[in-house]
C-alpha cells in the first residue's frame, strides 16, 4: 500500500505503526519521526497540498483530518485514492482513529498495544484536583481554546478546568478578558504561535501576577502515538503545576 499522510501528527503515528516504507507523501509540517520521516516527499502543506504531485505519486490512500485539511482539497483527493477522514475532537476519538489507521492498513495488533498503553497513562490522570486554566495558542490577537477541542479534552482530563470552556473552537480573547476570567494558570503554548519566556513575562506583567508559564504544544494537540509520551509527561507535569499555585 502506498500512503501519503497529510496530518502531522498521524504521519508519526504511520511510522510508528511499522509503516515507514510504504509512506510516500507527507506534508512539510509532517516532522516526526527526525530522521525516518524525510524518506517521504513532501506535498505542500495541510492547506494547501500539491494536488499534481499527489497524482504522480499514486497513492491507493490518503489519510485527512476535517479539521486540519479543506474541504475542497479532499473533494480533489478522493478523484486519486481512497481517502481516510478523521475527526478528532477529544481522546476517545483519537484512540478509535489509531484503531481506524490501524486496521485500515493492516497493523491492528500493533494498534491494539499502542492504545491499550495510552489509555494505561489516561487512567493516572484522575487523581488530580481542578485548576482553572487558559490555553493560548495565538498571540496578536490571543487565541485560545474553546470546549470543543481536543486540546480542552487534554486539559480536563488533566484537571485543567478551562475557563473558556463555553467558547467554540478557537475563539480571540484579551488581557482584559483573562482578567475577568481570572484563571489560576495560563499557558502558553510552543504552536502555532512560539510563545518563549519573554511573553510568560510580559503577560505575567499585565495580569499582575505570576501565573502564566510554557507548555509544549505537541504534548496538548497532537494525537496519534504522540499520546503516549505526551500523557506519561503529564502525569508529571500536573503534580508540577500544583507547586505553582
Amino acid at each position: 500500500m502506498r500512503i501519503i499522510c497529510l496530518v502531522p501528527s498521524l504521519t508519526e503515528l504511520l511510522f510508528d505503526l511499522g509503516l515507514g516504507d510504504q509512506i510516500v507523501g507527507r506534508t512539510r509540517f509532517c516532522i516526526h519521526p527526525k530522521e525516518a520521516v524525510e524518506s517521504a516527499d513532501i506535498v505542500g502543506g495541510t492547506k494547501n497540498p500539491n494536488i499534481e504531485r499527489i497524482k504522480e505519486l499514486r497513492p491507493d490512500l490518503i489519510i485527512l483530518n476535517k479539521e486540519e485539511n479543506r474541504k475542497e482539497d479532499a473533494e480533489l483527493l478522493e478523484q486519486i485514492a481512497d481517502l481516510l477522514v478523521t475527526d478528532i475532537n477529544t481522546i476517545d476519538e483519537a484512540l478509535l482513529a489509531i484503531t481506524e489507521i490501524a486496521k485500515r492498513t493492516q497493523t491492528a495488533e500493533a494498534g491494539r498495544k499502542l492504545t491499550t498503553a495510552i489509555r494505561t497513562e489516561v487512567d493516572k490522570a484522575d487523581t488530580f484536583d481542578p485548576i482553572s486554566a487558559a490555553y493560548l495558542i495565538w498571540k496578536k490577537p490571543y487565541m485560545t481554546v474553546g470546549g470543543d477541542t481536543y486540546i480542552h479534552d487534554v486539559m480536563k482530563k488533566w484537571g485543567l478546568k478551562n475557563v473558556f470552556a463555553d467558547a467554540e473552537r478557537y475563539p480571540e480573547t484579551t488581557v482584559e478578558e483573562l482578567r475577568i476570567k481570572d484563571p489560576q494558570l495560563v499557558l502558553l503554548s510552543s504552536e502555532p504561535y512560539p510563545f518563549s519566556a519573554k511573553h510568560v513575562q510580559e503577560l505575567d506583567g499585565q495580569l499582575g501576577g505570576p501565573k502564566s508559564m510554557l507548555v509544549n504544544g505537541e504534548f496538548f494537540s497532537w494525537y496519534g502515538s504522540r499520546m503516549l509520551p505526551a500523557f506519561r509527561y503529564l502525569n508529571r507535569w500536573r503534580s508540577e503545576a500544583e507547586s505553582l499555585l
